[in-house]
């Protein structure tokens, strides 16, 4: 009987932790940015995961960690999904746009389908 009496507390403890977290959450907003992960240069590296923000007429990828690359005339240059070795690195479903900015660098952008043109919109695709 005691055991059930201590297991219901730890469930009361543990609903109130994570109703507390939640709400805590709610309060803050919104992140900004559009949520992905990237690869710079196009094709090589490792995948990492941050946020596009386009601010200011300017878009530039701000990685969970280290330095955040501003894309100076990005433009989209291809969409596609991901192969299946990439699928085991990022989400199989989400969608890759590789990008091409002034002074000749390349950058793959990998999103889910429903912020694809939100980033084209940050990006647009070249003509």
């Amino acid at each position: 009987m005691i055991e059930y009496v201590v297991l219901a507390g730890g469930i009361g403890v543990v609903g109130w932790l994570v109703r507390r977290k939640h709400l805590a959450r709610v309060a803050a907003g919104p992140v900004p940015g559009i949520p992905g992960m990237a690869r710079q240069p196009a094709g090589q590296g490792r995948w990492r995961p941050g946020r596009v923000h386009a601010d200011g007429g300017t878009a530039r990828w701000v990685p969970e960690r280290g330095e955040a690359v501003a894309l100076p005339g990005g433009r989209a240059t291809g969409l596609r999904m991901p192969s299946m070795k990439e699928g085991i690195s990022i989400h199989p479903g989400s969608r890759i746009v590789t990008c091409a900015y002034e002074g000749g660098g390349t950058i793959e952008i990998a999103v889910m389908p429903l912020d694809v043109r939100e980033l084209l919109e940050a990006v647009p695709r070249a003509e």
